[in-house]
């Protein structure tokens, strides 16, 4: 049986690492985004505990917090493409658009949204019994991220990419 690249291959019979459906896992770029992801997700667990003295595993999926998971992702994506298409490709531009209006969304409009979340909650909670809507339930207010949260999941996002690429290049990726 031929191989992808037209040669005979014994090895085509049995599913590799670098047959289709496992090539996602040689995706740098990708592996570098959702490493950051998981790596920003799980500081907040810790950045919880040292504010408030309590384990909050919500913080391992929840939005808003130290460091932002949003930035650290969007950089590390745009990061990695650059490392490995170069900083004059079309997908690094793009990558670096996308991170600068995710980053600019995540301390502009999300955080400004969940401060209005906040007013509209204390308005809800100083309402009579009576009222139809005593009752509502709360919004959520920790929905954006300040600046220092932002710069910080992207300063984080930045070094997981160059440290993927290391790891990869040392283990004999490409």
């Amino acid at each position: 049986m031929r191989g992808m690249n037209g040669l005979e291959s014994s090895s085509s019979l049995s599913p590799s690492l670098s047959s289709p459906p496992f090539t996602v896992l040689h995706n740098y770029p990708l592996i570098s985004a959702i490493l950051a992801f998981a790596i920003a997700q799980s500081i907040k667990v810790f950045t919880t505990w040292c504010k408030e003295r309590r384990w909050d595993a919500k913080q391992l999926i929840g939005s808003g917090g130290m460091p932002s998971s949003h930035s650290a992702t969007v950089t590390a994506l745009a990061v990695a493409i650059g490392i490995q298409d170069g900083l004059g490709s079309s997908a690094f531009a793009t990558a670096t658009m996308f991170a600068s209006v995710v980053m600019y969304d995540a301390f502009g409009v999300r955080l400004h949204a969940g401060k209005q979340a906040e007013v509209l909650n204390q308005i809800v909670y100083q309402l009579p019994e009576e009222h139809p809507l005593a009752d509502t339930i709360p919004l959520c207010e920790l929905l954006g991220h300040t600046p220092l949260q932002v710069t910080a999941g992207a300063i984080l996002g930045f070094f997981v990419a160059l440290l993927s690429r290391l790891i990869n290049k040392f283990a004999g990726g490409a």
